[in-house]
């Protein structure tokens, strides 16, 4: 059996899937869908801590799916705009995992993870990703094995 690890860039996924789709992304269906691919070992959810009781509330659904939800504080600049990246954390979780999975699921249509996904296949895996059609960069749908646009049953249409 198939041995995986995903990793889910929420913020990304939610910000790009409103704007693409005007609702929000499915994360049991994303969990089935990799399922039917192999067994999940590993399964990582990034997202910033707003301290907010609805934010708790999805976070806590999250980790009943089976995702270790990984938070970074919501930092508020003086200029207005707000701080809360992941990348790096992500990055180095994935290159952790290589060493003990068969495929990488990445959840995110940033660009820069392209690099990423190119070395997580020079190491003899499998890449998938996960993103918005239109709001996915296309050099991180070059890099994977395969891309998965977010849509149909990947939607959550009732909130």
């Amino acid at each position: 059996m198939k041995k995986i690890a995903v990793f889910a860039d929420v913020q990304n996924l939610y910000y790009t899937v409103r704007q693409v789709h005007g609702c929000h992304f499915d994360y049991s269906v994303l969990w089935a869908e990799v399922s039917r691919r192999g067994v999940i070992v590993e399964a990582y959810a990034y997202a910033i801590d707003r301290g907010d009781a609805k934010q708790q509330q999805f976070q806590q659904i999250l980790r009943k799916l089976g995702f270790t939800v990984k938070l970074k504080p919501y930092i508020q600049r003086a200029d207005g705009s707000a701080k809360g990246d992941w990348d790096v954390g992500i990055t180095i979780d994935v290159l952790d995992a290589i060493e003990r999975v068969d495929e990488i699921v990445l959840a995110s249509g940033d660009g820069d993870f392209d690099l990423l996904l190119e070395r997580v296949r020079s190491r003899g895996l499998e890449a998938i990703a996960f993103g918005a059609p239109g709001l996915t960069a296309q050099s991180l749908i070059r890099a994977a094995s395969l891309y998965v646009p977010i849509e149909g049953d990947l939607l959550l249409r009732n909130h």
